[in-house]
This record gives structure tokens, sequence and C-alpha cells, in this order.
């Protein structure tokens, strides 16, 4: 069955909106009962729009808000695709055409809405990165200077980050244990060596399709899936690209841990460096089957221990 394909473009103070239905263009205000009432006129159509650091969200509240069918894509993906079919020239009216040409050809499908407390879950943990960045780069000032009073106010203010750190942990700890669905998929990420807290929190919010796709296409969003570099005789070396880069750090940090201390992905990862494979490629391997085993965790509800080896 095919479907209608509405193209929007965000920014800050508007949104570009392409209906190839009627071929009209229109500017609407991002105001909440303008982005309503938009909302409310696009029926059955599915809204086709790219991640915009955050300014797309009004629009998808509503969108979710009223009902209506959203996807979100790779502003790379847009952007790629524009110039496939020739168009060079970028703009807001562009690029909402675009849009809606691109929901046509490929047919996307819309995605699910990110459940209220997974998207403040992933508020949280974005905001703890920022914090966390901030204390590395007054880490790094403290190591670059000798003035004894500059570094009084380096380390007082990286104490005041620390606190702010360990509230927003906390704050994280309890959006998820306020919800049974989070708090159980919490406690079975937890079972895990090398998945903490933190870590937890954040495929819980930065990956709501765990469980509910197959491995390979996990394996693509999280950035893990290796792409084939060949042409002719040619094979290049495979190489991963793409994918959520804060989600891939995250499963590349906890395969470091697990690939030490638990013995299915120790013995896994001593197999791979017997081959000659490099040590980089060999953890980037075990997050890969890391990122599996937690998949299938997820889907069949089953403990870590009783997975098979």
């Amino acid at each position: 069955m095919s479907h209608t394909y509405i193209g929007v473009d965000v920014a800050k103070d508007w949104i570009d909106v392409f209906d190839p239905s009627t071929s009209r263009h229109e500017s609407i205000p991002t105001e909440k009962h303008s982005l309503r009432r938009f909302a409310a006129s696009v029926g059955q159509a599915i809204v086709v729009l790219e991640a915009s650091g955050g300014y797309e969200r009004p629009i998808l509240a509503a969108l979710s808000e009223a009902e209506r069918h959203a996807v979100c894509v790779n502003p790379r993906h847009a952007r790629e695709f524009a110039r496939a079919t020739g168009r060079l020239a970028k703009s807001d009216r562009v690029d909402a055409t675009v849009l809606a040409e691109m929901g046509r050809a490929l047919e996307l499908a819309p995605a699910s809405p990110r459940s209220a407390e997974r998207q403040r879950l992933s508020d949280l943990t974005a905001h703890r990165n920022d914090i966390t960045a901030m204390i590395v780069a007054e880490k790094n000032r403290l190591r670059a200077t000798t003035d004894q009073w500059i570094r009084r106010s380096i380390l007082q203010h990286m104490r005041a980050l620390q606190g702010s750190q360990a509230k927003v942990e906390a704050e994280m700890e309890a959006v998820i244990q306020e919800h049974d669905d989070l708090r159980d998929q919490y406690a079975r990420l937890r079972c895990v060596k090398g998945i903490g807290p933190v870590i937890a929190a954040t495929l819980i919010a930065q990956i709501p399709e765990l469980g509910q796709l197959d491995p390979r296409r996990i394996a693509a969003l999280a950035g893990l899936a290796p792409y084939a570099n060949g042409s002719g005789h040619r094979r290049g070396r495979r190489s991963i690209w793409g994918g959520r880069g804060t989600l891939r750090r995250c499963l590349y940090l906890a395969a470091l841990t697990a690939s030490r201390f638990d013995p299915r992905f120790n013995a896994f990862k001593e197999r791979l460096i017997a081959t000659g494979k490099a040590r980089k490629l060999v953890i980037v391997a075990c997050a890969r089957k890391l990122l599996t085993v937690l998949d299938a965790m997820i889907r069949t509800k089953t403990a870590y221990q009783e997975l098979p080896s």
C-alpha cells in the first residue's frame, strides 16, 4: 500500500513544509499552537524530517500527541539523496521537497514514537555527557598551568561539575526506577560484566529498538556493522562507520571490560587474537557480540546466565 509523504525541514524558529499532493510550500512558526494545527492537518500522511540537534523535538511531540506518523532521517543520508537526484542547491524549501521525495522513493516506514520517560532519560544522558566533557577539559587545563590561583579556580569548578554529574546520575536512576519496563530492562543489562549504571541507562535511552530488530540492523544502528570496500579484483578492508556515536562508544567501553573479566567474551577475544586480528578490531568485534547478546536477552526476556555460549 502506497503512502503519502510530507517533507519538513526544521529550523530553530520555523519549519518549511512541502506537501506533494498539493505541491504547496509553507513556512510554519515553531510555536506550540501552530505545530499542533499542522499535526492535525497531516491526516494519514507520513512526515519526513531530519534530526536537527534537538530542534525537531517540538514537531515530533506535536505529531505524537496527534497520533500522526513520522520518520526522522539522518541529515547526511538526505543530503546524499539530494545529490543523487541532481539537486546540488541547498535551501529550506529544497530540503523539504527532497525529504518528501526521499520518503516516497525509499518507502520509509514511520518510527515508533519514543516514550516520554525514554526521551527524558535520553536528555539526561546527553546532559551527563556534556558535563563529563567539561570535566575532562578542566583536567587538561589543570595539567597545563602552574599558576596556583588558576589551579584553585579550576579545582573549584571541577568539584562543582562533579557534584552536578552526581545529581544527574541520581536523576537517571530515579527515572528508571519509576517505570516497570525500564527497571526490568535495566536489571537485565546490569547482570553483564562491563555494563555499569551509566552505560545501562545510555543503552535504554539511545537504542529503544533493542529486542525488536534483527541483529544486523541493530549493529548498523550502533555503528558496529562492518561495510565492504571492494571494486573489481580489489578487496579493501571492511570498516565500521555511521550509526549512533554515543551508543558505539558505550558498547566499546563495555566490551573492553567484558573481554577481560567475562569468560565468554575473553575466550572470543583470545580466538580472534590467535588468528592475527588487531586488538582494536577485536574489541569492536566483542562490542558487536555483546550487542547481539543484549538484544537476545531483551527480546526473549532471558537472564544473561541462561543464554547459550
